[in-house]
């Protein structure tokens, strides 16, 4: 299982037409969000093959490249993580240090949190995991608001 580009050891992964890293898919949505040009699904379809099996670490690139063209940076990282399985404790740390290398951010200024469906619905029955991700963006040289 890939969640915000580093490799869980769990016995499922996650279905998707990409790696389906539920984590960058996430976060690429909350970017191109912000910037009012639309969602994954747009600039990524799954009917396009190239986009079959991709690393969701280009997805990424490709809104962290938009948002820089359109003169604003990201000022912070939120990410809630919903699964019953596997349990994210130890990852955690790991994630979000990853998530910071990725975007350029500071660690301090990523957080990543799990919750489990506490063994209700489709997450906990452990048949899917889910992600919420915030972010705070601003033109670099009038700071964070």
């Amino acid at each position: 299982m890939i969640l915000g580009g580093v490799r869980i050891d769990h016995d499922r992964g996650l279905d998707g037409h990409s790696d389906a890293d539920v984590v960058l898919h996430a976060l690429t949505d909350a970017i191109l969000g912000a910037l009012a040009q639309g969602d994954i699904g747009e600039l990524f379809p799954d009917t396009d093959a190239r986009n079959k099996d991709a690393d969701s670490t280009i997805f990424l690139k490709e809104a962290m490249k938009r948002l820089s063209e359109s003169g604003y940076a990201l000022g912070n990282i939120d990410v809630t993580l919903f699964a019953q399985e596997p349990k994210l404790g130890p990852a955690k740390a790991i994630i979000r240090d990853h998530l910071a290398r990725l975007v350029g951010l500071p660690v301090d200024a990523v957080n990543v949190k799990a919750k489990t469906g506490e063994k209700v619905g489709h997450i906990g029955r452990a048949e899917a995991v889910a992600c919420h991700v915030a972010i705070l963006i601003h033109k670099p040289d009038e700071g964070t608001a």
